[in-house]
């Protein structure tokens, strides 16, 4: 079991937060808590860069859609890069493959 870990910084497009360990039930406050205060800018691009993310269950989901909702409160685009196969194949089966714009291996810009 790995704690989670989340790193932020800024690039020209906006943030990238970069997640690593498990997003589940018992750390998805977290990832919450930091998005919720994360200032994001009519045209910035939130980037959430999920290649260090060994887990995801139902409440980290609940997270990245809150991230969603976040960005498109402010006007801003969202995307996922780095996206583990298990992470992708939960994103297809809810059907959150739809709404998150997701960066395939070698992309630089993500594409719904």
């Amino acid at each position: 079991m790995s704690p989670l870990k989340i790193t932020t910084r800024d690039a020209a497009t906006g943030p990238v937060m970069e997640i690593f360990g498990e997003l589940d039930y018992n750390s998805a406050t977290e990832l919450r808590e930091l998005i919720s205060a994360l200032v994001l800018r009519p045209g910035h691009c939130l980037t959430l860069n999920l290649g260090g993310m060994e887990f995801c269950d139902s409440s980290g989901l609940s997270a990245l859609i809150a991230a969603h909702n976040h960005a498109q409160a402010a006007q801003a685009d969202i995307a996922l890069a780095a996206v583990p196969a298990h992470t992708l194949r939960a994103l297809r089966i809810a059907g959150l493959d739809q709404i998150f714009p997701i960066a395939h291996d070698g992309e630089t810009n993500p594409q719904p």
